[in-house]
């Protein structure tokens, strides 16, 4: 049976995460990856949206929220953050935050269930969740399968499929509104959203490098109706009889 340390990824250094970010590959998913956030995080509204975990620079990522309050919750020491925090026990109170992104939090977590149920825990009823991944079917994830990743790929990282996340998800009763593919090598394709029409780019869309998936809490609304009223039952006695029913009883026992 494959180990713990096998099952879950191992934490986001600042030497991997600088390496990354500086290649001209990392440079190009973060300019596509902020593009795709910031076409779904104007639609939050709110008070609160926050980031979990080390990716970008300062509010990047988030600059678009047009909520009262965005801010950047690091993993990583010596990057840019108002807080260095351990994602599987966030310091913030229940239903508190109006919208989370994590991204790659959880292929750099040792516990990504954790992480997804401290995120349930802090969302609000109406909260919104944003994840950014790299798929584990693009080329790049498969090279470093034969040995041969390219050195500033995001090295210790465990890769989930999209459909992993929102099997998770299920399970915390989230919502899964969106699954958008996008990707800066092969198969060079437009950034494109799951369950659209078919086409040959949809068939080579797992491929992609990347995904960003877009979920939102599952709340059942709560109706308060009035007591119920009962069946009118007839009651077995004290009733008076039928004329009928009186007269006979008078001639059978004549007083």
């Amino acid at each position: 049976m494959p180990s713990r340390a096998h099952l879950s990824g191992l934490p986001l250094t600042r030497h991997t995460l600088d390496l990354w970010l500086r290649s001209p590959r990392g440079r190009r998913l973060l300019a596509l990856q902020e593009s795709e956030v910031r076409r779904v995080l104007p639609e939050v509204f709110g008070r609160h949206v926050l980031q979990i975990g080390s990716w970008g620079t300062d509010n990047q990522l988030i600059a678009s929220a047009e909520t009262l309050h965005k801010a950047v919750l690091g993993t990583v020491s010596g990057e840019p953050s108002s807080a260095l925090i351990d994602p599987e026990q966030l310091p913030l109170m229940s239903k508190s935050v109006d919208a989370v992104l994590l991204p790659h939090t959880l292929e750099f977590s040792r516990s990504p269930h954790n992480v997804l149920r401290e995120v349930n825990r802090v969302l609000n009823d109406r909260g919104r969740l944003v994840v950014l991944g790299f798929s584990p079917w693009s080329i790049w994830s498969l090279r470093g399968l034969l040995g041969l990743r390219y050195r500033a790929f995001p090295a210790g990282a465990r890769y989930h499929a999209a459909g992993r996340i929102c099997d998770w998800l299920e399970l915390l009763d989230f919502e899964v509104t969106e699954i958008r593919r996008f990707g800066v090598g092969f198969p060079w394709l437009e950034p494109r959203t799951a369950g659209g029409p078919w086409s040959l780019g949809a068939l080579l869309s797992p491929l992609s490098d990347a995904y960003m998936l877009v979920a939102r809490k599952r709340v059942i609304p709560i109706n308060f109706i009035g007591r119920a009223q009962r069946a009118q039952v007839k009651p077995l006695v004290g009733v008076a009889a039928p004329a009928a029913q009186s007269q006979a009883s008078l001639e059978k026992h004549p007083t």
